[in-house]
């Protein structure tokens, strides 16, 4: 705290402590903040990858034809392919850096817009982790779409268009198999190929985010309420992370089964995957992949939010880190 603070009455002082304070974008050192914004998304990606691969998997199947659930995925994998299996499609996949730090930038430069309007914390939150996600799913999706092609690699015919033949299998070149399959999906769909299930993943993420940042913020407060007033803000937020992971991904699960099955399967309608899924599997069809979705959610949210609050820490000008309370 300022030392103008220390003639204010206790109470009002225990208060502060207990409020979390946000650091805006006017408040970071933009060069260290990208700087440190690469390897953070780089180390989140490799952590929650193989979760990532399992709950893809799971929602594509039908049934339980393969697996019949996330820990019976996982091991399968690990038996078949080893660690590796759980890792199939990741060298594409790191090429959402790009989306990592697009979506950062979009949500932090949106935020300090909307504050000029409104100074309500979960608006500005909503609207700004809408617009990011926004933008980022523009860069993802077609990452994504090769990406899910590679998992699928080895799970079943029925289950994706596109098959690597024998040659692109051995290939030691680390994009060679990614070059066969984005080649195939160029000459069966054109360029709209690669962005296929780009209005399912508008409809997953943008709620998603739009929920996440509010509700962070909101179980981050309340918790702070109950905290001592010595607690620091960054156990609190690391609590709030998971929380808000688990019901931002409990809206969304139905809307992200059906963008992954119109991804991988080449389907052109959202409505007639949902309604087919819907018949097939009934309601439960709507949940499925979602414990592995909380499962990888929550040491993500947890790794995000202590690397992302550090991140905006270390970030912060030299001029203000005197003036903070963490």
């Amino acid at each position: 705290m300022n030392q103008s603070d220390e003639g204010a009455p206790t109470a009002d002082r225990m208060h502060e402590k207990r409020n979390i304070q946000i650091i805006e974008w006017e408040d970071l050192d933009k060069r260290k903040f990208y700087s440190f914004g690469v390897f953070l998304t780089m180390s989140i990606r490799a952590t929650v990858y193989p979760a990532t691969l399992i709950r893809t998997l799971l929602q594509v199947q039908r049934g339980t034809s393969l697996y019949t659930g996330t820990f019976d995925a996982f091991f399968k994998i690990l038996r078949a392919e080893g660690v590796r299996g759980l890792y199939r499609g990741f060298m594409v996949n790191t090429l959402t850096l790009i989306s990592g730090q697009a979506y950062i930038t979009t949500y932090e430069l949106v935020r300090k817009y909307v504050s000029q309007y409104s100074d309500d914390n979960t608006f500005k939150s909503l609207v700004a982790g809408g617009s990011a996600s926004l933008v980022a799913q523009s860069i993802t999706v077609p990452i994504d779409v090769v990406s899910q092609q590679l998992m699928m690699q080895g799970q079943g015919e029925h289950l994706t268009r596109f098959r690597l033949n024998a040659d692109s299998k051995n290939s030691k070149q680390m994009f060679g198999q990614t070059r066969t399959i984005m080649s195939q999906i160029f000459a069966a769909d054109g360029f709209r190929g690669f962005y296929r299930g780009y209005v399912a993943s508008l409809l997953t993420y943008i709620p998603n985010s739009a929920v996440w940042w509010p509700f962070y913020h909101f179980y981050a407060e309340q918790l702070s309420k109950l905290a001592p007033s010595d607690c620091p803000h960054l156990i609190l937020q690391a609590m709030a992370g998971p929380l808000a992971a688990a019901t931002a991904s409990t809206v969304t699960n139905p809307m992200d089964v059906v963008r992954a099955r119109v991804q991988v399967e080449g389907r052109s309608s959202v409505i007639e995957t949902f309604n087919q899924l819907i018949k097939e599997e009934g309601c439960w069809g709507l949940t499925k992949g979602l414990s592995a979705r909380i499962i990888s959610s929550t040491p993500t949210a947890i790794v995000m939010v202590v690397g992302y609050e550090t991140l905006k820490k270390m970030s912060l000008r030299p001029e203000l880190v005197d003036s903070r309370h963490w």
